[in-house]
Protein backbone atom coordinates (compact mmCIF):
# COMPACT_ATOMS: atom_id res chain seq x y z
CA UNK A 1 0.00 0.00 0.00
CA UNK A 2 1.25 3.38 -0.89
CA UNK A 3 1.55 5.90 2.47
CA UNK A 4 1.44 9.95 1.70
CA UNK A 5 3.50 11.20 4.63
CA UNK A 6 3.03 15.18 5.76
CA UNK A 7 3.89 17.64 8.42
CA UNK A 8 0.82 18.96 9.88
CA UNK A 9 0.43 21.75 12.59
CA UNK A 10 -2.66 21.55 14.71
CA UNK A 11 -3.63 24.43 16.91
CA UNK A 12 -4.62 24.38 20.41
CA UNK A 13 -4.71 27.18 23.24
CA UNK A 14 -1.11 26.93 23.92
CA UNK A 15 0.63 27.54 20.22
CA UNK A 16 0.71 25.34 17.37
CA UNK A 17 1.50 21.62 17.77
CA UNK A 18 3.41 20.03 14.75
CA UNK A 19 2.15 16.25 13.86
CA UNK A 20 3.18 13.79 11.81
CA UNK A 21 -0.33 12.46 9.21
CA UNK A 22 0.36 9.46 7.22
CA UNK A 23 -2.32 8.26 5.09
CA UNK A 24 -3.22 5.50 2.30
CA UNK A 25 -3.17 6.87 -0.92
CA UNK A 26 -5.88 4.18 -1.98
CA UNK A 27 -9.40 5.67 -2.82
CA UNK A 28 -12.09 5.73 -0.28
CA UNK A 29 -12.58 6.60 3.15
CA UNK A 30 -10.79 4.82 6.00
CA UNK A 31 -10.85 4.77 10.00
CA UNK A 32 -8.21 6.51 11.83
CA UNK A 33 -5.53 6.11 14.66
CA UNK A 34 -4.03 8.62 17.01
CA UNK A 35 -0.85 7.57 17.91
CA UNK A 36 0.97 9.25 21.17
CA UNK A 37 4.19 9.17 21.38
CA UNK A 38 6.91 7.93 23.66
CA UNK A 39 8.95 10.18 26.91
CA UNK A 40 11.68 10.44 24.21
CA UNK A 41 9.73 12.17 22.08
CA UNK A 42 8.33 11.85 18.37
CA UNK A 43 11.39 9.73 17.58
CA UNK A 44 12.12 8.44 13.72
CA UNK A 45 11.08 4.86 15.69
CA UNK A 46 7.52 6.36 16.34
CA UNK A 47 7.21 7.45 12.89
CA UNK A 48 7.87 4.26 11.31
CA UNK A 49 5.18 2.86 13.76
CA UNK A 50 2.95 5.20 12.29
CA UNK A 51 3.76 4.05 8.75
CA UNK A 52 3.20 0.47 10.09
CA UNK A 53 -0.44 0.76 11.11
CA UNK A 54 -1.26 3.25 7.68
CA UNK A 55 -0.11 -0.13 6.04
CA UNK A 56 -3.24 -1.70 7.46
CA UNK A 57 -5.27 0.68 5.80
CA UNK A 58 -5.90 3.52 8.98
CA UNK A 59 -5.58 7.24 8.54
CA UNK A 60 -2.53 7.92 11.17
CA UNK A 61 -1.78 10.98 13.56
CA UNK A 62 0.91 11.78 15.56
CA UNK A 63 1.37 14.82 17.23
CA UNK A 64 4.19 15.99 19.17
CA UNK A 65 3.31 16.64 22.41
CA UNK A 66 6.46 18.34 23.76
CA UNK A 67 5.77 21.27 21.25
CA UNK A 68 6.30 23.64 24.05
CA UNK A 69 9.64 22.54 24.39
CA UNK A 70 10.70 22.85 20.75
CA UNK A 71 13.11 22.66 19.25
CA UNK A 72 15.20 20.33 21.33
CA UNK A 73 12.52 18.23 22.76
CA UNK A 74 13.81 14.43 21.30
CA UNK A 75 16.32 12.08 22.96
CA UNK A 76 17.99 9.04 22.29
CA UNK A 77 17.03 6.08 23.99
CA UNK A 78 20.05 5.90 26.60
CA UNK A 79 18.91 9.67 27.35
CA UNK A 80 16.61 8.59 30.33
CA UNK A 81 16.56 11.27 32.82
CA UNK A 82 16.50 14.25 30.24
CA UNK A 83 13.27 12.70 28.57
CA UNK A 84 12.06 11.75 31.60
CA UNK A 85 12.38 15.05 33.05
CA UNK A 86 10.93 16.39 30.19
CA UNK A 87 8.04 13.94 30.35
CA UNK A 88 7.03 15.77 33.75
CA UNK A 89 6.86 19.10 32.80
CA UNK A 90 4.44 18.19 30.98
CA UNK A 91 0.61 19.44 32.44
CA UNK A 92 -1.33 15.95 32.54
CA UNK A 93 -4.14 18.49 33.78
CA UNK A 94 -6.29 20.32 31.39
CA UNK A 95 -3.50 21.18 28.87
CA UNK A 96 -2.73 17.95 28.02
CA UNK A 97 -6.67 17.08 27.52
CA UNK A 98 -6.64 20.34 25.09
CA UNK A 99 -3.76 18.62 23.10
CA UNK A 100 -5.56 15.59 22.74
CA UNK A 101 -8.74 17.14 21.86
CA UNK A 102 -7.23 19.09 19.84
CA UNK A 103 -5.53 16.19 17.75
CA UNK A 104 -9.02 14.11 17.77
CA UNK A 105 -10.84 17.42 16.69
CA UNK A 106 -8.29 17.49 13.61
CA UNK A 107 -8.55 14.09 12.85
CA UNK A 108 -12.36 14.16 12.22
CA UNK A 109 -12.27 17.17 10.12
CA UNK A 110 -10.43 14.95 7.61
CA UNK A 111 -12.55 14.45 4.38
CA UNK A 112 -10.96 10.91 3.79
CA UNK A 113 -12.05 8.89 7.32
CA UNK A 114 -14.81 8.12 8.78
CA UNK A 115 -14.94 10.46 11.94
CA UNK A 116 -16.88 7.23 14.27
CA UNK A 117 -13.93 4.84 13.92
CA UNK A 118 -10.89 6.53 15.21
CA UNK A 119 -9.13 4.64 17.36
CA UNK A 120 -5.74 5.54 19.83
CA UNK A 121 -2.84 3.34 20.83
CA UNK A 122 0.34 4.51 22.10
CA UNK A 123 3.78 3.46 23.85
CA UNK A 124 5.53 4.65 27.26
CA UNK A 125 3.79 7.72 27.75
CA UNK A 126 1.92 7.55 25.26
CA UNK A 127 0.38 4.31 26.73
CA UNK A 128 -0.06 6.43 29.99
CA UNK A 129 -1.76 8.94 27.77
CA UNK A 130 -3.91 6.40 25.42
CA UNK A 131 -5.36 5.76 28.90
CA UNK A 132 -6.08 8.65 30.26
CA UNK A 133 -7.94 9.22 26.41
CA UNK A 134 -10.17 6.15 27.00
CA UNK A 135 -11.02 8.16 30.24
CA UNK A 136 -11.57 11.60 28.98
CA UNK A 137 -12.67 11.21 25.25
CA UNK A 138 -15.14 8.38 25.17
CA UNK A 139 -17.39 9.62 23.08
CA UNK A 140 -14.79 10.90 20.61
CA UNK A 141 -13.15 7.32 20.02
CA UNK A 142 -13.97 4.18 19.43
CA UNK A 143 -11.52 1.84 20.48
CA UNK A 144 -7.70 2.36 22.59
CA UNK A 145 -4.99 0.10 23.35
CA UNK A 146 -2.24 1.27 25.49
CA UNK A 147 1.10 -0.17 25.73
CA UNK A 148 3.27 -0.43 28.98
CA UNK A 149 2.01 2.98 30.15
CA UNK A 150 2.17 4.46 33.91
CA UNK A 151 -1.84 4.99 35.30
CA UNK A 152 -2.12 7.71 37.77
CA UNK A 153 -4.24 7.26 40.79
CA UNK A 154 -6.81 9.41 39.35
CA UNK A 155 -7.46 7.97 36.25
CA UNK A 156 -7.79 5.19 37.94
CA UNK A 157 -10.78 6.74 39.29
CA UNK A 158 -12.05 7.83 35.75
CA UNK A 159 -12.06 3.90 34.79
CA UNK A 160 -16.23 4.75 35.07
CA UNK A 161 -16.15 6.88 32.12
CA UNK A 162 -14.73 4.49 29.60
CA UNK A 163 -17.28 3.08 27.27
CA UNK A 164 -15.03 1.72 23.82
CA UNK A 165 -13.16 -1.29 24.21
CA UNK A 166 -9.74 -1.36 25.77
CA UNK A 167 -6.59 -3.49 25.03
CA UNK A 168 -4.11 -3.42 27.48
CA UNK A 169 -0.42 -4.43 26.81
CA UNK A 170 2.31 -4.65 29.97
CA UNK A 171 5.52 -6.43 30.15
CA UNK A 172 5.62 -8.41 33.48
CA UNK A 173 9.86 -7.41 33.59
CA UNK A 174 8.81 -3.54 33.80
CA UNK A 175 10.38 -1.84 36.31
CA UNK A 176 8.25 1.17 36.17
CA UNK A 177 4.75 -0.65 36.41
CA UNK A 178 4.83 -2.92 38.91
CA UNK A 179 2.50 -6.22 38.28
CA UNK A 180 0.75 -5.15 41.74
CA UNK A 181 -0.22 -2.00 39.95
CA UNK A 182 -1.21 -4.04 37.19
CA UNK A 183 -3.64 -6.36 38.87
CA UNK A 184 -5.23 -2.84 40.12
CA UNK A 185 -6.32 -1.56 37.07
CA UNK A 186 -7.77 -4.84 36.03
CA UNK A 187 -9.72 -5.34 38.99
CA UNK A 188 -10.88 -1.54 38.27
CA UNK A 189 -11.87 -2.23 34.96
CA UNK A 190 -13.64 -5.71 36.13
CA UNK A 191 -15.26 -4.28 39.14
CA UNK A 192 -16.91 -1.94 36.72
CA UNK A 193 -17.59 -4.54 34.00
CA UNK A 194 -15.64 -2.30 31.39
CA UNK A 195 -15.07 -4.07 28.22
CA UNK A 196 -11.55 -4.96 28.05
CA UNK A 197 -8.35 -7.42 27.37
CA UNK A 198 -5.06 -7.11 28.91
CA UNK A 199 -2.08 -8.71 28.26
CA UNK A 200 1.55 -9.51 30.02
CA UNK A 201 4.71 -10.57 28.45
CA UNK A 202 6.06 -12.21 31.58
CA UNK A 203 9.40 -12.02 30.57
CA UNK A 204 9.58 -8.42 28.85
CA UNK A 205 10.70 -5.32 29.99
CA UNK A 206 9.46 -1.64 29.82
CA UNK A 207 9.90 -0.24 25.62
CA UNK A 208 9.58 -4.01 24.62
CA UNK A 209 8.09 -3.34 21.30
CA UNK A 210 10.73 -0.88 19.91
CA UNK A 211 13.67 -2.38 18.28
CA UNK A 212 15.92 0.10 18.81
CA UNK A 213 15.58 0.14 22.59
CA UNK A 214 18.08 -2.30 24.50
CA UNK A 215 14.66 -3.79 26.56
CA UNK A 216 13.46 -4.69 23.16
CA UNK A 217 11.70 -8.02 23.18
CA UNK A 218 11.42 -9.80 19.64
CA UNK A 219 8.76 -12.56 20.39
CA UNK A 220 6.94 -10.06 22.84
CA UNK A 221 7.02 -7.35 19.97
CA UNK A 222 5.67 -9.67 16.98
CA UNK A 223 3.08 -11.16 19.18
CA UNK A 224 1.78 -7.39 20.36
CA UNK A 225 1.50 -5.97 17.20
CA UNK A 226 -0.88 -8.72 15.71
CA UNK A 227 -2.99 -8.81 18.84
CA UNK A 228 -2.83 -4.85 18.17
CA UNK A 229 -3.73 -5.16 14.50
CA UNK A 230 -6.61 -7.29 15.11
CA UNK A 231 -8.35 -5.29 18.24
CA UNK A 232 -7.75 -2.43 15.78
CA UNK A 233 -9.56 -4.32 12.09
CA UNK A 234 -12.33 -5.95 14.95
CA UNK A 235 -13.54 -2.58 15.98
CA UNK A 236 -12.82 -0.13 13.50
CA UNK A 237 -12.56 -2.22 9.99
CA UNK A 238 -15.19 -4.15 10.40
CA UNK A 239 -17.48 -1.48 11.83
CA UNK A 240 -20.77 -1.09 10.62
Amino acid sequence: MQIEQSEVVISTPDGQMPACLCTPTEQGRKPAVLLLMEAVGLTSHIRDVATRIANEGYVVLTPDLYYRELPNNKFGYDEVEPAMAMMYRLDFGQPIEEDIGAALAYLKSQPNLYPDRIGVTGFCLGGGLTFLTACKFADKIAVAAPFYGMVLDDWIDEVVNITVPVYLFFGGADPFIPLERIKQIESRFKELGKKYKLKIYSDANHGFFCHERSSYNRLAAEDAWRELIQFLHQHLQNAV
